[in-house]
Formats: C-alpha cells, sequence, structure tokens
C-alpha cells in the first residue's frame, strides 16, 4: 500500500472510487489486501493513515535536520550555482569551475557596460556558449537523459537569476525558499528577513564593488529606443531642477553627434512644470571624460594630498549626519517613553472614571501606533548610523579604482559605471554670448569632489 502512495486521501479515491468505476482489481500482497476480496480491504483506510502519518513524520526529521544545517552556514543546495563544482576531496566545500567562471564574469561585465539581461542572452547565444544546464551535464554534475534541442539558447531570467547572486562574491545564503506542506513541490521565495547570509564561505568570483554596481544599474533599468540604439549615460543622467531622468533621444537619421538628452519631466509635463533643457549625448561625454581625467592626473600625482582633504571632508560630512541622526534617536526615544506615561496616566483615569472605555480604547491605540512607528525609526536610524561609520574607508576603495584608469584615453560603459554613481545637468545658460551648461559628477564611494578645495591644497603645497 505505501508504494501506491502516501496521501491517505488520494489512495482512498483511487482504490474505492476509481478502481472500482474502472473495474480495476488492485492487489498488495504484502499488506494481504485485494480488492475482488472486500473482507480483506477493510483496515485498507487505516493502513493508508498510517503510511500518511510516516511520510509526514519523516518530512518534519528531514525538516528539522536541513534547518540544522543550513544554520550551521553550510550549503543545502545539491548543485552549487553555475559558476562553482564541488571540491572532489570534500563535498561540503565549493571551489570555482574555471570554464562556468569565466561566463559569469562576462554577464557582470556586459551588465557593467550597459547591456540589459535579454541582450546578454543574446550575445551569449551569438558567442555559442553553452547554458549552465548542458554544462553540468557534459561535466557529469547532473545525469539527466534529457536532451536539449538548443544548447545555445540562454533566457533573460537565467541572466537574471545569475546577477542577482551573492554567492558569486563568496556568501552563502541558506533559507531562500519553502513549501507550504510535504505534499507539495511548488517552492515559495521567502522574504530577505527570513534568510540567513553566511559571508566569505568560498571564493569569490566578482568584487563586491562590481556587484554593488550591477545591482544598482539594476534598479535603473534602462528602456531601449525605437532605434536599439543604446547610451552609456542611460539611467545615470538626471535634471538637478526637479530630480528625473534624462531622456536618451536619437533616431535611424541621426549621427552620433545628434543624439541629445531631455529633462523627462518637462518632455511629460510641460516647461511649466520643469524648464525644457537638454544636452548633447557627445558633450556630456566628452565633459565627463575630461572631468575624470582632471581627477585621475590628481590623485596619480598628488594622491596623499587627495587622501588628506577627502578624508577630513568624508569625516565632516559622516559627523553632521550621524549628529542628525542621533538627535533624531534621542527625540524618538523621548517621545517612546513619554507615551509609556501617558498610557499609565490614561489606565489610572479611565480605573477612576474620568475616562470612559470606549475613549480609553481609542487613546491606548493611539498611543500604541505611535510608540510601534518610533520604534520602528530608532531601528531604521540606528541601522543607517552603524552604515554610514562603517563608510570610513571609502577614499581609499576610491583611489584603488582609480589605480586601474591612470592610462585612460576612452570613456567606456565599464569605466563610467565603475566610477560614476550619477550625473546631474543643469538648465543652459548665456555667459558672454555662449551657451554654457554645468553639470554635477557623482563619484562612487566619494560622491561631488571639492576641486576647488583640491586645488587650494595642491597650490599651497607646491609652494
Amino acid at each position: 500500500m505505501s508504494r501506491l502512495g502516501r496521501d491517505y486521501l488520494k489512495v482512498g479515491f483511487y482504490t474505492e472510487v476509481l478502481f472500482v468505476e474502472k473495474n480495476i482489481r488492485f492487489i498488495a500482497i504484502n499488506n494481504n489486501i485485494d480488492s475482488a476480496n472486500q473482507m480483506d480491504c477493510d483496515f485498507t483506510p487505516f493502513l493508508n493513515l498510517m503510511n500518511e502519518f510516516y511520510a509526514r513524520d519523516t518530512s518534519k526529521k528531514i525538516k528539522a535536520v536541513m534547518k540544522a544545517k543550513g544554520e550551521s552556514g553550510k550549503h543545502l543546495t545539491t548543485i552549487p550555482p553555475y559558476g562553482y563544482m564541488k571540491n572532489p576531496d570534500n563535498p561540503n566545500q565549493w571551489v570555482i569551475d574555471e570554464d562556468a567562471a569565466e561566463v559569469v564574469k562576462k554577464i557582470f561585465h556586459l551588465c557593467l557596460e550597459g547591456y540589459g539581461p535579454a541582450q546578454i542572452a543574446k550575445q551569449l547565444q551569438s558567442d555559442k556558449i553553452i547554458i549552465p544546464f548542458v554544462h553540468w551535464k557534459q561535466s557529469g554534475i547532473i545525469n539527466i537523459p534529457k536532451d536539449i534541442d538548443n544548447p545555445y539558447k540562454w533566457s533573460a531570467d537565467t541572466v537574471s537569476g545569475i546577477l542577482e547572486k551573492q554567492e558569486y562574491i563568496g556568501n552563502t545564503v541558506n533559507f531562500k525558499t519553502h513549501k507550504q506542506s510535504y505534499k507539495s513541490k511548488k517552492k515559495i521565495n521567502n522574504p530577505k528577513e527570513q534568510q540567513l547570509i553566511f559571508e566569505n564561505t568560498h571564493e569569490p568570483i566578482i568584487d563586491v564593488d562590481t556587484r554593488e554596481k550591477v545591482q544598482e544599474l539594476r534598479k535603473n533599468r534602462r528602456r531601449p529606443t525605437k532605434t536599439s540604439k543604446t547610451n552609456m549615460f542611460s539611467g545615470i543622467a538626471y535634471c538637478t531642477d526637479c530630480g528625473e531622468k534624462l531622456y536618451y533621444c536619437t533616431s535611424n537619421n541621426f549621427e552620433k553627434r545628434q543624439d541629445y538628452f531631455v529633462c523627462s519631466t518637462s518632455r511629460k509635463n510641460g516647461k511649466d512644470v520643469c524648464n525644457t533643457h537638454y544636452i548633447w549625448a557627445v558633450i556630456l561625454e566628452e565633459g565627463v571624460l575630461a572631468h575624470l581625467k582632471m581627477v585621475i592626473d590628481f590623485i596619480s600625482l598628488y594622491e596623499d594630498t587627495f587622501r588628506e582633504v577627502m578624508g577630513v571632508q568624508h569625516k565632516a560630512i559622516i559627523k553632521k549626519e550621524l549628529s542628525s541622526k542621533k538627535r533624531a534617536i534621542t527625540k524618538a526615544e523621548n517621545r517612546i517613553n513619554e507615551l509609556d506615561r501617558l498610557f499609565t496616566s490614561i489606565y489610572e483615569d479611565k480605573i477612576s472614571g474620568v475616562l470612559t472605555e470606549s475613549r480609553f480604547k481609542m487613546l491606548a491605540e493611539q498611543y500604541e501606533q505611535e510608540q510601534s512607528e518610533l520604534k520602528e525609526k530608532v531601528k531604521i536610524l540606528s541601522y543607517e548610523i552603524e552604515q554610514r561609520e562603517q563608510e570610513s574607508n571609502n577614499v581609499e576603495r576610491f583611489v584603488a579604482k582609480v589605480h586601474k584608469y591612470f592610462d585612460l584615453q576612452e570613456l567606456t560603459p565599464d569605466v563610467l559605471n565603475d566610477l560614476v554613481n550619477r550625473v546631474e545637468v543643469y538648465a543652459p545658460e548665456k555667459i558672454n554670448g555662449r551657451r554654457t551648461q554645468h553639470i554635477d559628477i557623482y563619484y562612487d564611494f566619494i560622491g561631488l569632489l571639492p576641486m576647488l578645495l583640491l586645488q587650494t591644497k595642491m597650490n599651497n603645497s607646491i609652494a
């Protein structure tokens, strides 16, 4: 009976309804059951129930084992993510699968260059790179006789899954999914707060900065133009006045010098909402490249001066932010304590008959809601303070990035996305009859650079 099934409802339907209707004789030799002899089947429902109980109990034990294993930081997946394989000497350890790891690096690199998942999938297919399933099959990781019609047919979902995985920076993420019942095979994604992340459990394929930059780019997904043309500044260029993105405008009849960016707010809602202004794409590229070269040259010649100025500047900004957040926490905590006193007061008023029951309930609910919101605010502010206090090494991280580009000659999407977070474009002005346009460049880790302060410090050092 246990071979027929462990779901007593379904097994009962088959043996007592379907088999009877189809005139099927059912025999379970070990259980001494023969449907031709009705007397033998009287105990069958109890056997089915016991079989299901056994399956349910086994499921609970397996869950307990997997929970303990996952909480200890061990890998729960049977097959490592694409790019890794099990260590032949230690199956609990992941090591890099060199061939697949190169593909993973390529996917992240293409994303940094501005390609979306669908475009990356097409590129991989064009380069005749086999999909993960075929790679695992050829490597002997899985042994499934199923054949694939097109071994190079990458999907956008597969690419997106690779770009989202934390495993590629050396982390183990457990409890990503769960099943509602041991009878169901459907997996349901767990919220992030229910997942457990263990850092540096295996060798990374991608560095943390690259993954963070990719996640930021994917948040600002760029819609392709009708011409299928793309521009590296899409999703990075913003309007200073309204804070919205700049639209990339082009045409099949345009030369490269004719492509331009325009404020999305003024284009959608009119110039009354935000003053219409645009900037030629080639001018934006030349301006950012010139500024990048200036910053890179400055750091290559006066690295210590840059560290000194930016260290002081960064600490001043963080100190100001932390001071403001700490004051907000103190204010919130004082209000929480005050609400505790108010709650005690209205409770005493209710007991003494000064407050009615309905009035007491209304005030109590208001106080509890406000207190709950304040506690959540304190929690968020405390987390933000912790994060900002950990950012003291941002100047060093930026300098380390710049070292890679001392010979920079051309602005590419890879370079732009690695060094720059955001570019804000101002409305143009006419100065001495010439059209002049100002832009702000927010660099990764350090934001706006105080170039005047840097130049002054440099001149003082030279003097």
